[in-house]
C-alpha cells in the first residue's frame, strides 16, 4: 500500500474528507527546541516523492517542503523551546508543540493521524500510528516541514548565535564532535541540560 492509499483508506474508513498528520522533528537532540507540524493535503493530491524525512536528502527535503506548502489545504509547524523540555520532559514538550501545531491550522480536521504509539491529548478524532511517517502520506508531509524547519532553524539560530559549538556540523545530536565542543566550552543556553546529565553529570 502506498503512502497516498493508506490516508484514501483512513479517510473511507472514517467517513472524513479533512485529514490531518502530525509529526515531530528534535526530539533526540542534546540541544535546540523540538519541532512539530500538522499538514492536511487535499485527498485528491498523490504527493509523490513525500516519504518519511529521514529517508530523504536535505536538498530533497526542502524541495519537497515547497510543494508541500504550495499544496496543502492547511500547514502549521510549532516548536517547543529548551525551558519547557527541561520543566515538563521532552515527550511532553513534543505533544505541546503538536497540539499548537494542530490549534494553528487554519482549517479544522476531521480527523487527525499522529506519528507514535502516545496520544499528545488532543481532542479531535485521532488515530496513532507507529511509524506513521513512512506509512501516511500526510505524516509524511508533516515530518518534512518539521524537520526541515527545525533544520533551518539550527543552521540560521544556533549555528550563528553558539558558532564555537558547529552547530551547524552536527544539528544538535549527540556526535563526537559535538561531545568535545560541550566538554571543550561547556553547555549553552539551547543545551538541553537534563540530556548531558548521563554523559557530563550536573552543570553548574
Amino acid at each position: 500500500m502506498t503512502l497516498f492509499e493508506f490516508d484514501q483508506t483512513v479517510r473511507a474508513a472514517h467517513h472524513v474528507s479533512c485529514l490531518a498528520g502530525v509529526d515531530e522533528a528534535g526530539r533526540g537532540p542534546l540541544a535546540g527546541p523540538v519541532f512539530a507540524a500538522a499538514v492536511i493535503l487535499p485527498p485528491d493530491f498523490p504527493g509523490e516523492g513525500i516519504r518519511d524525512s529521514k529517508k530523504l536528502s536535505e536538498k530533497k527535503r526542502e524541495a519537497l517542503e515547497a510543494i508541500i506548502k504550495e499544496k496543502a489545504l492547511a500547514f502549521s509547524v510549532c516548536a517547543a523551546e529548551v525551558p519547557l523540555i527541561e520543566e515538563v520532559n521532552i515527550l511532553n514538550a513534543t505533544f505541546i508543540a503538536m497540539k499548537s501545531a494542530l490549534a494553528k491550522l487554519t482549517v479544522c480536521p476531521e480527523f487527525v493521524l499522529v506519528d507514535g504509539n502516545r496520544s499528545p491529548g488532543i481532542e479531535l478524532s485521532h488515530d496513532c500510528i507507529v511509524g506513521g511517517d513512512d506509512k501516511s502520506l500526510s505524516v509524511a508531509a508533516a515530518s518534512i516541514l518539521a524537520k526541515v524547519a527545525r533544520d533551518r532553524f539550527v543552521k540560521e539560530v544556533l549555528a550563528k548565535e553558539y558558532p564555537l559549538y558547529q552547530f551547524e556540523k552536527h544539528k544538535g545530536y549527540g556526535t563526537k564532535l559535538h561531545f568535545e565542543k560541550i566538554a571543550e566550552f561547556g553547555p549553552c543556553p539551547q543545551h538541553r541540560r537534563s540530556f548531558l546529565k548521563k554523559k557530563f553529570g550536573e552543570f553548574k
